[in-house]
């Protein structure tokens, strides 16, 4: 009935939008269990990504859970080619899903490198500035974006948070996204995080002599207790998913990234420095 997916990014996808599905009809892993015919163990491995379940047998765990529609449609589809290493995702539901997935690995993550060279990362925005870069999303969806964007951040204050490292283009810094008092707040509010022992920031310098892997844009590395990393990448109007050897080259892309950016005291005093002329220009 299963097949092993080691934990790729599409399964461990599939695998939390089934463990919404079941709690959302109220029954246990052990009750859906009991209800497929299969071991609670099995279901277990379905919901973690450990391992998954063929299109058929999530049609009947859907069946079971009262799901139809589109939702029904779609998750059943999700289960073809659950195995593959990489995953890209674009579209409406698709982007929900990456978002989705995303709040899983930061849950799950006992690591997380983010090298954000266009904006401030998301863990790290204020509610004002995630609306100033969301200006694409519609009306309705927006309110509710940002609500969940800043509500991600409770993970770096949970007991067992991860070890958030964020490496930061100065120009993502400088930039006045939102408008100087947006941006100055949002400044403010990352000298305040990175005051959590569990958060690093530091600043890769506006002018080098030398190529880099942020100079090819943003990334994201997710490490994880019990699974092989993965890597973010994230575009306009889609994202991508890396669980392949090519992760790597992205892990010895950070070893350099680390020592070619400002040290994290070094990069809080540039941050308040240009919070300060930020503030200066509001005056």
């Amino acid at each position: 009935m299963v097949g092993k997916s080691e934990h790729t990014p599409k399964s461990r996808a599939l695998g939390v939008e089934l463990r919404e599905c079941r709690l959302a009809a109220g029954l246990t892993q052990k009750e859906l269990a009991a209800q497929i015919g299969v071991s609670y163990v099995s279901v277990s491995r379905y919901e973690s990504g450990t391992r998954s379940p063929k299109p058929e047998d999530v049609a009947q765990i859907l069946a079971t859970l009262g799901v139809k529609g589109e939702r029904y449609a779609e998750l059943v589809d999700m289960a073809r080619g659950v195995d593959q290493p990489n995953w890209l995702e674009t579209g409406k539901n698709g982007l929900r899903r990456e978002l989705t997935t995303i709040i899983e690995f930061e849950r799950t993550a006992t690591g997380i490198v983010d090298v954000a060279t266009g904006v401030i990362p998301g863990l790290l925005q204020t509610s004002d500035y995630a609306r100033a870069i969301m200006g694409e999303v519609p009306g309705q969806d927006l309110e509710a974006r940002i609500a969940m964007r800043v509500g991600r951040r409770d993970v770096l204050f949970r007991s067992g948070s991860p070890d958030l490292t964020a490496i930061i283009s100065e120009s993502a810094l400088r930039d006045r996204l939102g408008g100087v008092a947006v941006m100055a707040d949002q400044l403010r509010h990352l000298l305040k995080m990175g005051e959590l022992p569990s958060v690093t920031i530091m600043v890769l310098p506006a002018v080098s002599e030398r190529w880099h892997a942020a100079l090819a844009g943003s990334f994201i590395v997710y490490e994880f207790p019990k699974s092989a990393p993965i890597v973010h990448l994230e575009h306009f109007a889609s994202g991508v998913f890396i669980h392949t050897k090519e992760v790597a080259a992205y892990q010895d892309a950070v070893v350099t990234l680390r020592q070619m950016a400002m040290d994290p005291a070094s990069s809080i005093e540039l941050i308040a420095r240009i919070a300060e002329e930020l503030e200066e220009v509001q005056a």
